[in-house]
């Protein structure tokens, strides 16, 4: 196996209006984060959140305590949420083992243990998507599927934003220090996620982005309400959102997307909107 990772650093909202697309591309998209038995991932200076993938084959893979964590294990100081977007998979947790099939979500609170990914058939591998946030106490581990998700029906097809919130990984439906998580499916003919745009700088988020055909896009809209900014995406591919940034997507077909926020706040519905008119 192979543990690759990256540093970001943050930015200034001040200096990211200069950025080109190439800079834009470079301090905010994750792209590959799922090859073949390797564990990927980035160290984000937002709220230290590490946003990562593995893609289990033909071995297990160790979720390992990379240099920036100075840590024995991974979880010494952390908490993780992980969705299996890919085939059935386990996820071994010290002596436990979760099994995870597609868009079920797994909790770990922090905890001196080793963590490994395995996928039940090579042929059709496990896809482990994981955000993860420093954590001041242990929470119990949970699985979390969609059956206990908070679910908010929100949009309509004639406004092209026709969507289901599963609020998975939030504190209505368990503990955690930081960390919060849930996923976004859109439904047939609709194409805009979170409008009205908003921001929260209590905390920092990132996007993950699936179930887009290959062949189609994605258009994530960031910045500030009066200076935006687009990064075009593809299938599989993730956006860290700082605090400062609005953080919505248009695409060219119907997606899913999983969320997931660290800061000082848990509420979820803390957000600071801005009219639709008024974005730049």
């Amino acid at each position: 196996m192979k543990t690759n990772y990256e540093i970001r650093y943050a930015s200034n909202p001040t200096d990211a209006k200069a950025y080109d697309t190439t800079r834009l591309r470079k301090d905010f998209l994750i792209q590959n984060l799922f090859v073949a038995d390797e564990v990927n991932m980035v160290y984000s200076m937002y709220d230290r959140m590490v946003v990562g993938g593995a893609k289990p084959v033909n071995e297990e893979l160790l979720l390992e305590a990379i240099d920036p964590l100075k840590a024995e294990h991974f979880l010494t100081r952390r908490e993780i949420g992980i969705y299996n977007v890919g085939g059935a998979g386990l996820v071994k947790v010290g002596d436990e083992v979760f099994e995870l099939d597609y868009k079920e979500a797994l909790y770990l609170g922090r905890g001196e243990r080793d963590v490994h990914f395995v996928s039940k058939d090579k042929q059709h591998p496990a896809l482990f998507y994981f955000n993860s946030c420093t954590a001041h106490m242990t929470y119990p581990d949970k699985k979390v599927t969609k059956a206990d998700a908070v679910v908010a029906h929100m949009g309509s097809l004639e406004m092209s934003n026709e969507r289901n919130i599963n609020k998975m990984i939030v504190n209505q439906v368990l503990p955690t220090c930081q960390l919060q998580m849930g996923m976004t499916e859109l439904a047939t003919g609709s194409v805009w996620n979170t409008m009205p745009a908003h921001v929260h700088s209590r905390r920092m988020e990132a996007y993950f982005y699936f179930e887009c055909p290959e062949d189609q896009a994605i258009c994530h809209f960031m910045g500030e309400v009066d200076e935006t900014r687009h990064i075009w995406m593809h299938n599989n591919e993730a956006v860290l959102s700082p605090e400062w940034s609005i953080h919505s997507a248009a695409a060219t077909h119907n997606y899913t997307f999983i969320w997931g926020m660290g800061g000082e706040n848990l509420d979820y519905g803390d957000q600071d909107f801005s009219l639709i008119t008024d974005l730049k």
